[in-house]
């Protein structure tokens, strides 16, 4: 499983705090730009990663991390030494709130037919709380004969609901984004499940109480839909499970782990633009510049002048993750245990995760024989080994 969508808001104007304490990354290899989205008036970027800032309190900062931005945050994470728990961690005790969470389930072996799929939900085989589907083939408008090279998705669920689910075929998206064979995709299916709101919340919440890939996303699915075999002789609730959606949510196989897939910052898309798009007209000219033994093409980029914009992107291109990092560990371990806000003055969320993982502790220090501090050494043992786990140890029982 990976994470491939995260957008967090927080309560606050102050970019650089959000930047450097929760990301932390340096604000200063960030790209600005006067312009924003979802009514934000300016936003940072450093590659993929997004940070969108307002001065009204109430739109706070926003930080928006794709598919790819997911993949080069996690190079980050990886030059940090911290988990996606530990981060996830950082934003509650921040006040952040989850605005929408992905979780993806990469297919590599094809035990999801997605046209299979589509077809019982029409026969009625899908047993859902969702009301609604909708299934589409990419590429309706390619030649007869290229049939073969279309694309499979269905959404099920509504798109503006705060959880709905998105299965497609990977193979075709990669075959069509980056001209890879089908055949040698690594990844043939993705089942994606989208949350918004109090959906990812909950979400995130689930996954650092358990630490537990499997049990966060199998409980939304099967909470959600399951697959089944008509069956005329039996009542419609009480059809057997569909044999390779059994196999797909657990049955026989090993369990679902979280993944990461780091890929750095690269140049890439930008060089893949100048290959397709400018490159043929580029030939041109200096096919010319041969033909008429002029130098046009030369003189055009010698007098072609960088902006600070393209300054900026060279000097992101030009270091390695680690002198991007700060040196923050963890946004908890900022703030004086004594000066610990004891009201609700980030957030109810807030509250509400250090009520659970207060409740946590108290029941692991119970079967420990009241054990404080081996509770705390099986919580660094853990995923969850952030400072945090610390400072929160401190306050919970004051102790040093």
């Amino acid at each position: 499983m990976l994470f491939d969508y995260v957008r967090i808001r927080f309560p606050t104007t102050d970019v650089q705090q959000v930047v450097e304490n929760i990301l932390q990354l340096k604000l200063s290899y960030f790209l600005h730009e006067d312009y924003g989205f979802y009514s934000y008036s300016e936003h940072y970027a450093l590659g993929d990663i997004f940070v969108l800032c307002s001065h009204e309190l109430d739109k706070g900062v926003l930080v928006e991390l794709k598919g790819r931005g997911c993949r080069q945050f996690e190079s980050y994470l990886l030059a940090q030494q911290r988990s996606w728990y530990e981060f996830f961690m950082d934003v509650l005790v921040a006040g952040g709130v989850m605005k929408r969470l992905d979780l993806a389930i990469n297919d590599k072996t094809g035990i999801l037919n997605i046209p299979v799929l589509t077809e019982k939900c029409q026969q009625e085989e899908c047993i859902s709380v969702f009301r609604s589907f909708k299934s589409y083939r990419s590429g309706e408008l390619v030649r007869k004969e290229e049939k073969e090279c279309m694309g499979n998705t269905l959404y099920i669920g509504s798109l503006q609901s705060e959880v709905y689910f998105c299965i497609y075929e990977k193979d075709y998206e990669q075959y069509k984004k980056n001209d890879i064979p089908i055949e040698d995709a690594e990844v043939k299916n993705r089942f994606e499940i989208r949350l918004k709101n109090e959906r990812a919340y909950y979400a995130v919440r689930d996954l650092l109480v358990y630490d537990n890939p499997e049990h966060t996303a199998f409980k939304i699915i099967n909470r959600y839909i399951r697959f089944v075999d008509k069956d005329d002789s039996k009542p419609r609730s009480d059809w057997k499970l569909n044999e390779e959606w059994a196999w797909f949510i657990g049955n026989n196989r090993e369990r679902l782990k979280l993944t990461t897939k780091p890929e750095p910052y690269s140049f890439q898309r930008t060089l893949n633009w100048l290959s397709h798009q400018v490159a043929p007209t580029l030939k041109v000219a200096i096919k010319l510049d041969e033909i008429n033994q002029t130098q046009v093409v030369k003189d055009i980029l010698d007098h072609a002048k960088l902006t600070d914009r393209h300054k900026q992107i060279l000097k992101q291109q030009s270091v390695k993750e680690q002198d991007v990092i700060t040196t923050k560990k963890g946004y908890l371990s900022t703030i004086p245990v004594d000066r610990y806000p004891k009201k609700d003055i980030m957030g109810d969320k807030t509250v509400r995760v250090r009520a659970d993982l207060h409740h946590i502790i108290k029941i692991e220090t119970a079967k420990n024989g009241g054990n404080v501090k081996e509770v705390m050494e099986i919580r660094l043992r853990s995923k969850l080994k952030s400072v945090l786990i610390v400072q929160y140890l401190k306050i919970l029982y004051n102790r040093n």
